[in-house]
């Protein structure tokens, strides 16, 4: 269902697809903070990462076909709360773009390049986009001019796919129906959040304590919607209760399309080594193509996972925010045994793209409803740099700069200032150390 021509092709579902309702009322930003706040936050660290070589001869495939839908490369941006809106999906699809000197202009707009023919998806690597995790609870009972909040996307974000969570199987599946009204390529039940309000609500990665409860809600999905339906889930509640090859069979059993697993327990939430034997067993015990997600960071991960599991893609978390090239990296790694590094003046125009990508987004949707903005443009530039500038050297001073600025112009006025007197040093200044942030990580959170 597409909206008319005075919203630009944004389709008829709503501006934010995050966290929505966990009761009656519905979630403002502050409320999504206080959530986060109560549960597990994503890290911009990985605890004692593997450093993985490239492996000799796996790659990541180079599609992967989740029912009809067609997934080219087989990689998924996963679905993270405060992080996957439509401005980052489009953003990371057209990722490769904005190391090439094409920063403006990105709104709604026909884009060509000089990217490699062999490259599969020449705009960014990236196979399939995901939303935000969203209530069924709170899509079911809202009216339809208040769903702009929550489902909105773009005819450039094909395919896609919606994610849901809760734990009544009618309000999940009228949920679905509605997401498929929408026009999303796919929608997928959420298994894994363990924030502790979703969990406390039976949501998330609350429901793999019951099994019976999740293969009602199996039933009641697949019966609602025609499009591929798929399922992300985590190992299980603890390392005393890993359910993941239970769930899958079942999943399959009951007509599910695709499977995600990140390799941890609840009990794990983001911390310790992604247990990526697990993958290998899900994958052993199910014909359904299986996703696999937990600690890929690079290019050699990807490989390394899809060699030692057997997995039929990779899906990527938080190193998107903080390496927005690692899909266009792992396609090129596919095509051609080698990738491409950012350097300072491809990280400053991609910094930038995002942040006028966000300004245009809030003064195009400045004259609808409330609850169809965007939002605060500054705020989300902010929340931002502290995963764009994650390591990048002396990226500390510019976070504090950042945070300190009250406008969109002041933001972008720092922004350029730090990467010219960087540009014009060359690569040399010393690592990010990561002291001095004005602001943490601590109000996004993901499954």
């Amino acid at each position: 269902m597409e909206a008319g021509a005075g919203e630009d092709a944004r389709t008829t579902a709503g501006q934010e697809a995050g966290v929505t309702e966990l009761s009656r009322t519905e979630y403002s930003i502050e409320a999504r903070a206080r959530v986060t706040r109560r549960g597990f936050t994503v890290k911009k660290n990985w605890d004692n990462p593997v450093e993985h070589a490239m492996p000799a001869e796996a790659r990541v495939p180079a599609e992967v076909r989740i029912g009809t839908v067609v997934v080219r490369p087989a990689t998924v941006l996963a679905p993270m709360a405060g992080v996957t809106d439509t401005v980052f999906r489009r953003f990371i699809r057209h990722a490769s773009l904005f190391n090439r000197g094409q920063v403006s202009g990105v709104r709604g707009q026909e884009y060509t390049t000089e990217v490699e023919a062999a490259i599969s998806n020449v705009e960014s690597g990236c196979g399939l986009l995901m939303t935000e995790f969203t209530s069924a609870d709170g899509l079911a009972r809202m009216r339809e001019t208040k769903r702009r909040r929550y489902l909105t996307f773009y005819d450039d974000e094909h395919p896609i796919g919606a994610q849901l969570f809760g734990s009544n199987a009618e309000t999940l599946a009228e949920a679905a129906r509605i997401v498929e009204e929408t026009g999303f390529d796919t929608v997928d039940l959420n298994l894994g959040c363990p924030a502790k309000r979703v969990v406390g609500s039976n949501g998330g990665s609350g429901l793999l304590r019951d099994l019976p409860k999740i293969g009602e809600i199996f039933r009641a999905i697949r019966k609602a919607v025609t499009i591929p339906f798929t399922v992300k889930f985590r190992m299980g509640w603890n390392e005393s209760q890993i359910v993941c090859v239970e769930l899958v069979r079942m999943a399959e059993a009951e007509g599910l399309n695709g499977l995600a697993l990140h390799a941890r327990t609840r009990e794990q939430g983001y911390s310790g080594q992604a247990q990526w034997n697990w993958i290998a067993a899900v994958k052993e015990a199910v014909r359904l193509p299986v996703m696999g997600n937990g600690d890929v960071r690079t290019p050699e991960d990807a490989a390394a996972m899809v060699a030692e599991t057997g997995c039929d893609g990779v899906m990527i978390g938080r190193a998107a925010p903080a390496n927005p090239w690692i899909f266009r990296q792992i396609a090129q790694y596919t095509a051609t045994g080698s990738y491409e590094r950012a350097t300072s003046e491809d990280r400053y125009r991609m910094i930038r793209a995002y942040f006028e990508m966000l300004l245009e987004e809030a003064e195009a949707t400045k004259d609808l409803p409330r609850d169809a903005r965007m939002g605060d443009p500054v705020g989300k530039m902010k929340q931002f740099a502290t995963w764009f500038t994650h390591g990048v050297p002396g990226g500390a001073k510019l976070r504090v700069a950042i945070y300190q600025a009250r406008t969109g112009a002041e933001v972008l006025g720092e922004l350029e200032q730090f990467f010219v007197a960087r540009m014009a040093e060359g690569e040399t200044a010393e690592e990010d150390d990561g002291e001095g942030d004005a602001f943490s990580d601590a109000t996004l959170v993901c499954d």
